[in-house]
Order: C-alpha cells, then sequence, then structure tokens
C-alpha cells in the first residue's frame, strides 16, 4: 500500500508540476532539498576536494583556478536565487533547469553552443524493504574544463568515482572533462547491475514462495514486480540510445580517443536491455506458474473430494436400499411377502452388513492404490 501511495504522488506531482506552467518557469517543488555545494578541482599537478557552504564561494574558488578541471557537484536544489545564479554563470536555458527541476525525465543527452552537452540520467537503488525500485534523476552540463552535476538527493552512487579522482588511480585527472563525464555515466550504469542481481534473487525467491505456499498476496507481489520491471525497461533503453547519441556525435564534441569508452559504455547498457528482458519474461513465467500451482492444489483437492465420494457412493446405495423398510407380512391378512428383504429378519444381519460394507471400502482403497492416486498425496 505504501508503494502505490508512493507512486500515485508521483504521478500527481507530475501532473500538478506541468498542467498550465510558463515553459521554463523554475517552479520548485515542495521536497526539494537544500542545496550543498561539493567541489573537486584538479589537473596533473593540482588536487582541491572541499564542500562549501554557499554557491558564491564555490564559484569563486572555480575562477580562481581557471587552469584546472573541476567536478561541481550541487545536491538538493531548493534555492531559485541559486538557480538562476546557475543559468547566468553557465549560460543555461531556462528549460534546461526546468527539466532539471522537473526531475521525472528520460535519459537524453542534448548538444548546445560551444559543443557542451546536456546529459540526462537516473541513479537506481533497489529497495528490499519496499521491493520497488528508488530512482534519481542525475544532470549533467558539461564545458571545456568543467562539468556541472545536480541531483534533488545528497546520496548517490558516485561515491567509487570520487575515491578514485581522490586517490589520482587511473587517468582521469590527465583527461578532458568530457571524459569525466563519461566516468559518471559509467559509474551509473555499472551501479545497474547490482540492481538487476537483486532483482534475480527476488525474482528466485518468488518462484519458491510460489511453489511452496502461494496466495493472492504472492500473486500481488508478482504484479508490482512486472510493473517495476516497466519502469527499468523505460529507464535502460532510453539509456542505451543516450550512448548510441554520444557515439555518433562529432569529434569535436567526443574525441575519437574517447569513443572508445563511450562504445564500452553503450555495450554496458545494451547487456543491461537483455537482462531486463529476461527479468520480464521470468516474471511473466511467474504469474503462469502461480496459475499452474493453484491449479494443481485444486486438483488435488478435488481428487481427495473424489475418493471420498467413491467410497460413499455405494455404501449410500445400499444404505438407502434396506432404508426403504418393505413391509415383511401384511399386518391385516398377516400374509407373508417372500420377496420383502428377508435377510432383515436375520440373526446377524446387522454386522453382517457392517462387514461387508467394511470389505467393500477395503477393496476400493486397494483399487484406488494399484491405480497410483496416492502417490502424489
Amino acid at each position: 500500500m505504501a508503494k502505490r501511495n508512493r507512486q500515485q504522488s508521483r504521478r500527481n506531482k507530475i501532473l500538478e508540476r506541468k498542467a498550465g506552467v510558463k515553459p521554463g518557469s523554475l517552479v520548485i517543488p515542495s521536497e526539494a532539498f537544500a542545496p550543498r555545494f561539493f567541489l573537486m578541482s584538479f589537473n596533473e599537478e593540482l588536487f582541491e576536494d572541499r564542500e562549501f557552504g554557499t554557491y558564491d564561494e564555490l564559484m569563486h574558488q572555480v575562477k580562481g583556478l581557471p587552469s584546472a578541471r573541476h567536478w561541481i557537484d550541487i545536491r538538493g536544489y531548493a534555492d531559485k536565487t541559486m538557480l538562476e545564479k546557475l543559468m547566468q554563470d553557465f549560460a543555461l536555458h531556462a528549460l534546461q533547469l526546468e527539466d532539471v527541476l522537473n526531475d521525472y525525465q528520460r535519459p537524453k543527452v542534448e548538444e548546445f553552443g560551444d559543443n557542451r552537452l546536456f546529459i540526462i540520467t537516473r541513479m537506481l537503488r533497489w529497495s528490499p524493504e519496499f521491493r520497488n525500485l528508488d530512482d534519481i534523476q542525475l544532470t549533467l552540463f558539461t564545458g571545456e574544463n568543467y562539468v556541472l552535476s545536480l541531483q534533488s538527493d545528497y546520496g548517490d552512487c558516485l561515491n567509487p568515482l570520487r575515491d578514485r579522482i581522490r586517490a589520482g588511480k587511473g587517468i582521469i585527472r590527465q583527461r578532458p572533462a568530457t571524459y569525466i563525464a563519461y566516468a559518471i555515466l559509467d559509474v551509473v550504469l555499472d551501479y545497474y547491475f547490482p540492481v538487476m542481481a537483486d532483482i534475480g534473487a527476488y525474482i528466485e525467491d518468488m518462484e519458491q514462495q510460489i511453489l511452496a505456499a502461494p496466495t493472492k498476496s504472492t500473486l500481488a507481489q508478482v504484479l508490482d514486480l512486472k510493473n517495476e520491471l516497466v519502469k527499468l525497461r523505460r529507464i535502460t533503453w532510453p539509456a542505451r540510445d543516450l550512448m548510441n547519441e554520444l557515439l555518433r556525435m562529432d569529434e569535436t564534441t567526443i574525441p575519437a580517443n574517447l569513443k572508445v569508452y563511450f562504445r564500452d559504455a553503450y555495450d554496458h547498457a545494451v547487456q543491461l536491455i537483455d537482462l531486463v528482458e529476461n527479468h520480464r519474461e521470468m516474471a511473466s513465467s511467474l504469474v503462469e506458474l502461480y496459475m499452474s500451482t493453484v491449479s494443481n492444489r485444486m486438483n488435488e483437492i478435488m481428487k481427495v473430494l473424489t475418493i471420498i465420494s467413491s467410497i460413499f457412493i455405494p455404501l449410500s446405495f445400499i444404505v438407502g436400499l434396506y432404508g426403504m423398510n418393505f413391509a415383511r407380512q401384511d399386518p391385516e391378512t398377516g400374509q407373508v411377502f417372500p420377496y420383502s428383504m428377508p435377510e432383515l429378519y436375520q440373526p446377524y444381519s446387522y454386522p453382517i452388513l457392517v462387514g461387508l460394507m467394511a470389505i467393500l471400502i477395503l477393496l476400493q482403497l486397494y483399487f484406488f492404490y494399484r491405480k497410483g492416486w496416492f502417490r502424489s498425496f
């Protein structure tokens, strides 16, 4: 129920933000966090990593190091004044920041002025508690010597990349800003694979649960899982298109020596799509497995009822036959009727009849056993 309420709330927010609002309007979401400002500045000889209290302090540091490459990381955007300064300092269009604030965009990439890039991707996390996907929008703007990243939440999946930059591992400090954007996209895609593994393990658990004890709540969980996989598919397919679009760009925007890295990220996106399609097929098979398991259980119940009915049908016939109570003798004339159940007046008729009924039951059980009806119990 909590998950459905959360999904409905997201749909309502999408409708509320787009209904009648002037294009390019900066409408701050009510749930937005106060911004935090992080900056990594580095080149072959320099490295600085700081969090700043204000946007002005951060920009002062960026402008003071023109020879360095900068990763400007802003988390949270509940400050309209800051966003307006951001538009002015980085020559951003209001429609681009509108996409940042309406953070339910599909992954995409756009090229704008002086070979700069505007990239939207989505970071994923699987929630074991609610059994659903949490996705956070990550927006990147690239320039000649900077990458500007914007996100609504304080937490993300980019700490491994930050640790690599701090440790000076690899070639990231020697590469241009476009390579930093690639490294960010690559880490985001890499974190899709653990999400896929968690979903695969959840599907296996659901399969065992269905085989052991299928219930209506189990079916509801399977249907919810299918909805989550639809959402995952809507993310991974545009992610592949994003990488494909980057590969098609002119070498003035994406240098030839960097395209090999984006091609590797494209291969990862294709692998993710294959995994998503496999998981969707497995989730669909869970519904079929549920219906088959429920049907088999119903068949077992019907088998038990059929055996019980088969045992008592001949007994009911015998009891009904001897319950007709035809008179042995005419009470007025005293005439004896020889064919009116003479065995009713035998001294041992009752125990003999009960014994015959017991023997009949044993014969029926033996017959069912020989037919193999008890083997599946």
